[in-house]
């Protein structure tokens, strides 16, 4: 039986990554695309291939499908999320889940309540680099992990500096586009959970009035493990990486948190050093994989709904870290500064 998706949103990442999972899987397809312009979606269906294009929720929803990605402006998860569970449909929902924490909660407990797989779209933890890194720490390879260091700024592509350094109200800016990530990318590796946050945020040219375009987190976990991470739309020549540091030895990563299955991993002991290897099987082609599995019965997204929340109860807290120059916890059953 196949999985007929529904695509809200023209977007460029449904383009470039998205339609190509899908068709990757034996069981997927994609039966329409919505846009709130119809020229739009009408331009977008023709150059992908997909057999419907309408232009309200209404019509996609109505339409014979099984699941829906939301990949829209920020500020119209929640609706869209919301609407497409209450119609019946699996929903695959791109970071942040919603505006707020409070938000992205009320989306997880309805879905759960309704019977309804939901994912968040976060990436980077299906990278073969991330679960090389997270496999050699849980097997003790670099004893007690005791600190991480992730780069993750980066210059945001001329084509996608609309809104996200233009509209503080669609949620905008470089913590809810980035921090996000490496909030799930830090979780996942460590397999372990942010407690608190110090934040600095950076308004360094790109970015609009209201809207920060550079941020230094220092994170807190529940085991004692201390991180810092660089997230930023305005460094052209930066790199990206993601190092953790054991009593044992060091993960040392360079390239990786990228939407490509790129990069290495470099593991340095007493020992010398050893590149692991990993597998380069694209990021969310198994994203898809395992959230067909789940419409199935098997196992649950690479990313949960909950995992939604805790990156944006974590994004909360650093905004507000860097608002108010305070620590400030991180909770995800509480919202962030509870």
């Amino acid at each position: 039986m196949s999985v007929r998706w529904g695509l809200i949103g023209a977007s460029t990442i449904a383009k470039q990554f998205m339609i190509d999972a899908i068709r990757a899987q034996a069981d997927g397809e994609i039966a329409a695309v919505m846009s709130s312009n119809p020229e739009r979606a009408e331009a977008y269906a023709r150059e992908n291939g997909i057999p419907a294009a309408v232009s309200t929720l209404d019509a996609l929803l109505g339409a014979d499908i099984d699941a829906v990605y939301i990949s829209t402006t920020n500020e119209l998860h929640l609706e869209q999320g919301l609407a497409a569970i209450k119609a019946g449909k699996h929903v695959l929902c791109e970071k942040p889940l919603a505006l707020t924490s409070a938000d992205a909660k009320k989306m997880v407990s309805v879905a759960r309540k309704a019977g309804i797989v939901f994912g968040t779209n976060h990436h980077l933890r299906n990278a073969g680099a991330h679960r090389a890194m997270r496999e050699a720490i849980a097997a003790g390879r670099i004893g007690k992990p005791v600190a991480a260091r992730v780069f993750h700024s980066v210059f945001l592509p001329e084509n996608l500096q609309g809104w996200r350094i233009t509209k503080p109200e669609a949620g905008g800016g470089v913590v809810l586009d980035i921090t996000v990530h490496d909030a799930d990318t830090l979780r996942f590796v460590l397999g372990d959970d942010p407690v608190e946050i110090s934040a600095f945020t950076q308004s360094g040219g790109m970015a609009g009035s209201g809207l920060e375009d550079g941020a230094m987190c220092i994170w807190r976990f529940k085991s004692g493990v201390i991180a810092q991470s660089h997230e930023g739309f305005t460094t052209k020549f930066a790199g990206t990486g993601f190092e953790v540091h054991g009593s044992e030895g060091s993960l040392i990563a360079t390239n990786v948190m990228t939407q490509k299955p790129v990069g290495s991993v470099l593991l340095r002991s007493a020992s010398g050093e050893e590149e692991l290897n990993f597998d380069r099987e694209d990021l969310y082609t198994r994203s898809l994989r395992q959230f067909h599995a789940a419409i199935r019965g098997e196992g649950q997204p690479s990313a949960t709904g909950e995992d939604g929340i805790w990156s944006l109860a974590s994004a909360e807290a650093a905004l507000q870290s860097a608002k108010t120059g305070k620590t400030v916890s991180i909770d995800p059953k509480l919202g962030s500064g509870n």
